[in-house]
């Protein structure tokens, strides 16, 4: 599809051109001919001037006329270099024309890719826990014997497949969300330290289920950003490093000013992630096969790629600093406000 895209685009280019260069070939062919022509008139005229001036002064001799052979083969030789040069231009004008469609329609194929990548893998995680609702009701409705206790089980059960649906629909739209309209998201001065709070506050709870300590020194360094995106931010990756930490364990926060910019460190003590891993972490839908995703932990793979999004419109960066089996270090970097 897109390379017939390309052809057609790359041949839109070349009449643009073409057409252009024709158009001011016609033009610079018609006044050098019309000069041409005037050369000649002028020069005739000497000619007959001369020719008056010969009786009157015998030994003045005329100047001598151009001859129509002549005039004709000039003619003939502009047209030829015009024609010469519009095939040269009709020559570097494909090439480059096909180097700038494909750039032109890159974009575009990625952007078509990345949705037909985003439409399989949201279909193909939407399947599974409908599929697991459906073989579960058809297992008990196939069941004689029903009991009361069977069916409680079934509803539980289903309660929290219907619950991870909900979760990911809520992870899908809040990724279109950052994915679709960031322009349309206001930005403004705000304190590290103040966005970090609110987060513990929330998170704390987490925390204390699992007797996780939450460590944070937190410089009064200003950012410029959207308060409820920040905070969003934050939250999934203290609440990824809360999941996969152990109990009675610590998570470290750190806020330093480098190069412009607020670094964000986040530490824990958790059971890392695997060098094959690291590089598509933030990719949709990833979740490798190791002990990490293992562990007794929902998620569909969204949280990062959600943070990576974010990070992008405040036109900062995430990244891992080091993950071993001892825990793993995010750092976030945003703009100082």
């Amino acid at each position: 599809m897109f390379h017939s895209a390309r052809l057609k685009l790359t041949a839109w280019y070349l009449a643009i051109i073409m057409l252009v260069s024709l158009t001011f070939s016609f033009i610079i062919y018609r006044n050098l001919v019309s000069e041409v022509e005037r050369f000649e008139k002028v020069q005739r005229l000497r000619i007959e001037r001369n020719l008056e001036e010969r009786w009157i002064a015998p030994f003045h001799l005329p100047v001598p006329i151009a001859s129509p052979e002549l005039i004709e083969e000039t003619k003939q030789r502009i047209f030829i270099r015009l024609l010469i040069l519009n095939g040269s231009i009709l020559f570097l004008s494909g090439v480059f024309g096909y180097v700038l469609a494909g750039k032109t329609l890159n974009p575009i194929k990625e952007m078509v890719e990345e949705q037909n990548r985003f439409i399989s893998d949201a279909s193909h995680e939407l399947r599974t826990p409908l599929t697991a609702l459906k073989s579960s009701f058809e297992v008990y409705l196939r069941d004689k014997n029903k009991t009361v206790v069977e069916a409680d089980s079934l509803i539980k059960d289903g309660l929290e497949e219907v619950n991870n649906l909900n979760l990911l629909t809520d992870s899908l739209l809040q990724l279109a969300q950052y994915k679709k309209t960031p322009e349309k998201i206001k930005f403004e001065p705000l304190d590290t330290k103040d966005l970090l709070n609110e987060v513990v506050r929330r998170i704390e709870p987490l925390a204390r289920q699992k007797k996780i300590t939450l460590d944070y020194q937190v410089k009064n360094t200003k950012v410029r950003g959207n308060k409820y995106s920040l905070i969003d931010l934050f939250s999934i990756i203290l609440d990824n490093a809360i999941k996969y930490s152990t109990k009675n364990s610590r998570i470290t926060i750190k806020v330093e000013e480098r190069d412009g910019f607020a670094e964000i460190v986040i530490r824990d003590q958790g059971i890392g992630i695997s060098a094959k891993d690291l590089p598509h972490i933030f990719d949709r839908f990833y979740r490798s096969n190791t002990a990490r995703s293992k562990s007794l932990v929902n998620g569909y793979g969204l949280g990062l790629a959600i943070a990576r999004e974010i990070t992008q419109i405040h036109h900062g960066s995430i990244k891992v600093l080091e993950s071993s089996k001892k825990g793993t270090t995010f750092a976030i970097y945003l703009p100082k406000g």
